[in-house]
């Protein structure tokens, strides 16, 4: 395996600028995500990994060897792609032993037999080895595929939206799968995703792209819990975060939050209040994840009078939409809650799980116990 780098790589397309000085650190044996929207530049990433293009400027190293120059053949790289691209004519024995007798990684017939075997054991496919992809599931071409990947020993394995054409049900069992290969194979794996959930629950770190430049690179809690921007927060979540204005009151040495709902202050914690003096802003931008906002169907004192304007079953539960003011606020109730469209209902927004952002530079600033959710603490 290989410790995988790029150094502030550019790469364009004609007019078009799809990766804009670009910097990775890929650890050895890492599972690593490369997380953002549609177009953001994910697959250039691979693509420039794999050699199947060249950077306009910067280096792409495989542990300390520069890889600009070398042929993508060389550059023993594994890849799996979203459309899985297995050969419809041969077997899923074939397709998986394809690998091992290419020109470059030629094994002899004893290996390929046993290591084809072994992986499609893991893979629980050993009783589709003699089929062809026509008569498997999606499912299990995602793993005929995903073995022939596994069934070499290269340098990296590069994913690019695997299980994008899976059932959801489907997706999770092979997020597991694909985490415990990975452990079990000692792998070094860049793997490509516009699934938050994917990311999280499979990346030892993501790095949030975004129109070609990477927003933020950091653990699933340390993205979840303190976005480096708004952007990157509201990429994250059940249901989107909600980002309301507040204005910043300061009186006899503490500072309060007042929302755009009224008169009614909220006093935020120490550490809180000392970011915001050294910042010197009177107006900032406060996420809501969904549990950090209280609901009641009686007023109450610290909460504020919202309608309901949406109310989507989801299953095990119930996403909520509440008009406050200008605001659409989005959190998740029980399933056993039962709410009507117009309903009244009275709402608190918690100061110390609120994360705080720049007004105008749309910049992480602040969240209380920044430590504590570093490593992930109880209720975010």
């Amino acid at each position: 395996m290989a410790r995988i780098r790029l150094e502030h790589v550019t790469k364009k397309y004609g007019k078009i600028t799809a990766l804009e000085d670009v910097s990775i650190d890929v650890q050895d044996n890492e599972f690593y995500v490369i997380f953002g929207p549609a177009g953001a530049g994910k697959t250039s990433v691979l693509n420039l990994i794999a050699g199947i293009a060249d950077p306009e400027e910067g280096n792409i190293r495989f542990d300390d060897t520069n890889m600009n120059y070398v042929e993508p053949r060389e550059r023993d790289v594994a890849m799996v792609f979203e459309n899985y691209a297995l050969y419809p004519h041969k077997t899923v024995y074939e397709n998986i032993a394809s690998s091992m007798r290419t020109k470059k990684h030629r094994q002899p017939e004893t290996v390929v037999d046993r290591e084809v075997k072994r992986v499609a054991k893991l893979m629980n496919i050993s009783e589709l080895l003699e089929r062809r992809p026509a008569q498997a599931s999606n499912g299990q071409r995602q793993r005929i595929a995903l073995g022939r990947a596994l069934v070499r020993n290269p340098n990296v394995f590069l994913m690019d939206e695997p299980l994008a054409h899976l059932d959801a049900k489907l997706r999770n069992s092979m997020r597991k799968e694909l985490k415990s290969m990975q452990e079990a194979f000692h792998t070094t794996t860049i793997y490509v995703t516009h699934d938050y959930t994917e990311a999280m629950s499979l990346g030892d770190r993501i790095a949030v792209i975004d129109q070609g430049k990477i927003c933020q690179v950091g653990t699933g809690n340390e993205v979840y819990y303190l976005p480096k921007s708004e952007f990157v927060a509201k990429l994250f979540g059940d249901c989107e975060i909600n980002i309301l204005k507040g204005q910043v009151v300061e009186e006899e040495g503490k500072i309060s939050i007042r929302l755009p709902y009224g008169q009614e202050s909220y006093l935020v914690p120490e550490d809180i209040r000392d970011k915001l003096k050294s910042a010197d802003v009177k107006q900032v931008d406060i996420g809501f994840r969904g549990w950090a906002i209280d609901y009641s169907r009686n007023p109450q004192e610290g909460f504020i009078k919202g309608s309901i304007y949406t109310h989507e079953p989801l299953g095990n539960k119930v996403e909520l939409t509440v008009s406050l003011g200008d605001d659409m606020i989005r959190f998740i109730v029980h399933v056993d809650e039962k709410f009507e469209i117009d309903e009244t209902v009275y709402l608190r927004f918690n100061m110390d799980k609120g994360i705080f952002f720049h007004s105008e530079t749309k910049e992480y600033l602040v969240r209380h116990n920044e430590e504590i959710m570093r490593g992930g603490g109880e209720n975010g």
